[in-house]
């Protein structure tokens, strides 16, 4: 009873994190509209399905639910990212506190790279 509305609030507030991350180059989207599938499935299955239908988004989301797996597209374009980020990182901030995002960034990579296709 209670619980469908606080599902349907995480989807909502997972899918407006996901919506910032499309305008923001260093937010991610993909793990966020993840998170929201996973909300809507209990809160609202009609919106999960329609993100599952999503012309973008779709595809990357089923192959995770189904096969846990991520594109080379994507495993390239998410360390393309996180390689700025941490180039960025070093120029903004400097070193130590850099070195602490660089080497989550390098933890992080590693484990989307280590992912089936």
């Amino acid at each position: 009873m209670v619980k469908r509305p606080l599902w349907m609030a995480g989807g909502l507030l997972s899918l407006g994190l996901a919506w910032l991350g499309v305008l923001l180059p260093l937010l991610p989207t993909v793990p966020f509209l993840l998170l929201a599938v996973f909300c809507f499935a209990r809160g609202n299955p009609s919106w999960e399905q329609r993100l599952l239908d999503h012309p973008r988004y779709g595809a990357s989301l089923r192959d995770w639910r189904e096969r846990r797996s991520i594109s080379r597209k994507s495993k390239i374009a998410a360390l393309v990212a996180m390689g700025w980020a941490g180039i960025l990182a070093w120029l903004l901030i400097g070193f130590p506190m850099a070195g602490i995002s660089i080497a989550i960034m390098a933890v992080t990579g590693t484990w989307i790279w280590t992912r089936p296709e």
